[in-house]
């Protein structure tokens, strides 16, 4: 485990599966990192894991041609993580992570950001995952509303997803919504209210 204030990297590795190993490993950028950052560690137990990412935190894309048009991560042209900074819960074995967000000169709650995300993998630096396209924005208020479904087939036609793939993210988005739809929200809604240390700042290194 993890220790309140550690600075960890968070990776995103092209080809995860739900399973947590790479889906061909033929293809050149499956089971590599296409973006590096440093996160803060906030909580670390059994049951979740807690980090942060500061304002500022410099993201990396390490070298190589992506299954993007441009052959570039899509976040490319970002020096670094903008506003109040993102708050992320995940547990073990769920394929996503709930994304806290804050904005306005006085650091009002926005909204959660239920990211659709493989299930993290502990690494000596920190810990992998992949992104799944979809997200779920929850407003204070507990509506919701999907985000980023229209890509999907675009990100089979790239390669980054087998169509196999695209059905078992829509089903997991589903049962995530029905979750909603039922007045459960299975995160605690006390983390809005969570502010980083002062003393935190932003580094490059674990």
């Amino acid at each position: 485990m993890w220790r309140p204030g550690d600075l960890v990297i968070r990776r995103e590795i092209l080809g995860l599966t739900p399973a947590g190993t790479p889906a061909d490993d033929a293809v050149p950028w499956h089971g590599r990192a296409w973006l590096e950052l440093p996160v803060r560690v906030v909580e670390d137990t059994d049951d979740h894991l807690v980090t942060f990412i500061p304002t500022g935190t410099p993201f990396t894309f390490p070298d190589g041609i992506w299954p993007t048009p441009d052959g570039v991560h899509p976040w490319s042209g970002r020096a670094g993580w903008t506003g109040h900074g993102c708050l992320m819960i995940q547990r073990p074995g769920e394929h996503h992570a709930v994304w806290h967000f804050w904005e306005g000169p006085e650091r009002r709650f926005a909204h959660w950001y239920i990211n659709l995300q493989t299930a993290f993998r502990r690494t000596g630096r920190g810990y992998d995952t992949q992104d799944l396209e979809l997200d779920l924005v929850v407003e204070p208020d507990g509506g919701w509303q999907l985000k980023d479904d229209e890509f999907m087939e675009q990100r089979v036609a790239e390669g980054r997803f087998t169509a196999d793939l695209v059905v078992w993210i829509r089903a997991l988005a589903g049962d995530l919504m029905a979750r909603l739809d039922s007045g459960d929200h299975w995160w605690d809604p006390a983390w809005a209210d969570w502010r980083p240390p002062p003393e935190w700042s932003v580094q490059r290194e674990a």
